[in-house]
């Protein structure tokens, strides 16, 4: 009964079994070993079912009580977690294999462009890699994380050719950009006044109006992110609340007019003026049906933050769209005239073969990863 064994065993069996055996050989029940040992059986059947360890204390006072030396107690003890250690690796490394099957889906290639992976050639490293990247202990993770649920949520509920493992990786290198920022706690206040500040910026070159446009944010509590497209996500921006009370408002631009960029910046403006700034807002190509009221009213908010409507109005309604006229009335509204053209086009009031060289492009350095 009280002899030792050289043999490893991949069994995880807790010392608890061997204990039951003992104890019915000595004829002792459960609980009046549980009295014996001055403890209560509750402790006692942890020690059984291999919840809890066999401590020294534990292994010394059976040995007093039941006869088997307490060096025993502690081998046993020492073997069984060192099984468990072996079957939790073992499982480890099968899951790192079916998660190496997702690094593509999540972009590892556009990462490594990005900086924020190592290039690597190995599958179970790629895993390890992502899994640091997000911050989570399983890939299996990512779509349980609030502000990754959403494009996960978003492509269940669409039809579109989405992958919600792009999208998630997008949202996070954000979320990642945005902790390099500097910002106030979020003031809608400040936010809104700054708003006539931005609408001017839309007439400088990006050089000169990335940096004030960054600061004009940050100082309303919103950090500012430009990011690279990731092929598969169809984004256009998203904002969602950071936990240092602030929020942010990211964008992706692939080769767009410079319209367009203003307007869905103005759009995400909304969604920040207009809507709870603590809820995680994605912008796609694919409308989201549960969500149109919402995204009605932050195209409203754009398209007259950036043209007042009165004064587009009756311009629309003069006919006269000549380069002069749209150029004499963006000067009037202190906009770039490619956003009077954008809006022209939009509405069908112009064909959108005309008046195209007002309308100028933004092509991102680092962009088309």
């Amino acid at each position: 009964m009280a002899t030792e064994s050289s043999i490893h065993s991949d069994l995880a069996i807790p010392p608890g079994e061997y204990l039951e055996e003992v104890l019915g050989e000595l004829g002792m029940t459960k609980d009046e070993l549980a009295r014996r040992m001055s403890r209560p059986a509750s402790k006692m059947s942890s020690i059984f079912s291999g919840a809890k360890a066999v401590t020294p204390d534990t292994a010394l006072q059976l040995e007093v009580v039941v006869g088997v030396p307490a060096h025993i107690w502690l081998g046993l003890e020492t073997e069984y977690r060192l099984a468990l250690a072996r079957q939790q690796g073992e499982a480890g490394h099968q899951q790192i294999k079916d998660e190496a099957r997702l690094v593509t889906a999540y972009c590892y290639r556009q990462l490594i462009k990005a900086g924020d992976v190592a290039r690597t050639t190995k599958p179970a490293d790629k895993v390890r890699e992502l899994r640091r990247f997000f911050g989570v202990a399983s890939l299996a993770a990512i779509p349980n994380v609030r502000t990754y649920e959403v494009a996960f949520r978003q492509a269940a509920a669409t039809k579109a050719r989405r992958s919600p493992e792009a999208v998630a990786s997008w949202l996070r290198l954000a979320e990642k950009r945005a902790q390099g920022i500097e910002t106030a706690s979020f003031d809608r206040i400040r936010l809104r006044n700054a708003v006539k500040s931005i609408r001017a910026l839309t007439t400088r070159d990006p050089e000169e109006f990335l940096p004030q446009l960054t600061a004009l944010l940050a100082h309303a509590g919103v950090a500012f992110v430009l990011l690279p497209h990731f092929p598969g996500t169809g984004v256009n921006g998203v904002t969602f609340p950071t936990g240092r009370g602030s929020a942010v408002l990211a964008m992706t631009v692939r080769g767009a007019r410079a319209d367009i960029f203003w307007f869905s910046l103005f759009h995400e403006l909304g969604h920040l003026l207009l809507h709870d700034r603590r809820q995680v807002i994605l912008e796609t190509e694919e409308a989201d049906a549960e969500n149109k009221t919402r995204e009605d009213e932050a195209d409203a908010f754009a398209r007259d933050s950036l043209l007042a409507a009165a004064d587009y109005a009756v311009f629309a309604a003069n006919g006269d769209y000549s380069a002069s006229s749209v150029r004499g009335f963006a000067t009037e509204m202190g906009v770039a005239p490619g956003i009077v053209v954008g809006r022209l086009q939009h509405e069908g009031r112009l064909d959108h073969a005309w008046l195209n060289d007002l309308r100028d492009r933004y092509q991102w350095a680092g962009d088309g990863a």
